[in-house]
């Protein structure tokens, strides 16, 4: 598929994809930064692969998905590509050596249990430290008194490669607020494992208060893919 008929095909969508580049390069200009420093992961949830091809045509090279079938098919499908797979979403304990295999990363490492699943992986595997931001426990993430055990017990681990934080914002107060914090959580495992700078933050609303606040992978899909279709 040509640039040219990925754009007939999803109409506006490099359009779409331009904005959000542009965006985020404002966004890092005002904060001081580069935008170098940052990597966009286009999260494609419920789109077909078809619509992965398209933004490869694009230039996208770092595509994210949050359902492990929905994840292995599309990687499976695309596999000439050589795509960078990101899985950011809630992994099951059993399900975790299978998305070892077509993962480059996984932003949702938050208990030991998915540790221990991943740590004979027979590959260096890129991890985050996923931390929750609520006092909700039933919200994805460790919680903050977690941060220092699961950052030893990643380290302790031949596998696994920590590259830092990750988090989603609480829609029940200021995304600023809830990425300085994250910040903060950023400084706690980088006092243990001083190469772990990366932080996984923001997303369509609230990219810019991430970049603000250290982000450099930003996850973020509908402003660029435009509505999710129905669950499949």
């Amino acid at each position: 598929m040509s640039v040219t008929e990925a754009s007939a095909a999803y109409e506006g969508l490099a359009d779409r994809l331009h904005a959000v580049q542009d965006g985020i390069a404002e966004a890092c200009r005002a904060a001081g930064r580069d935008a170098s420093e940052t990597t966009l992961i286009v999260v494609t949830k419920f789109h077909p692969a078809s619509l992965v091809e398209a933004l490869a045509e694009l230039g996208v090279r770092d595509v994210g998905e949050n359902r492990h079938q929905e994840a292995r098919e599309k990687s499976a499908q695309l596999a000439a590509l050589d795509l960078n797979w990101h899985y950011i979403g809630q992994l099951q304990t059993k399900k975790a050596r299978q998305a070892a295999q077509y993962a480059a990363a996984i932003h949702s490492i938050d208990r030991a249990q998915l540790v221990d699943a991943l740590a004979s992986v027979d590959r260096a595997l890129d991890v985050f430290l996923q931390i929750n931001l609520t006092d909700d426990p039933g919200r994805g993430g460790a919680a903050p008194s977690e941060i220092e055990p699961l950052t030893e017990q990643i380290l302790g681990t031949e596998s696994l490669v920590l590259r830092g934080v990750m988090a989603v914002a609480p829609l029940e107060e200021p995304a600023a607020q809830a990425f300085e914090r994250l910040a903060g959580y950023s400084d706690r495992v980088r006092a243990l494992a001083p190469a772990a700078t990366a932080i996984s933050a923001g997303m369509t609303h609230d990219y810019a208060e991430a970049i603000a606040a250290g982000a450099t992978h930003l996850r973020i899909g509908s402003a660029i893919t435009g509505n999710r279709p129905d669950a499949r």
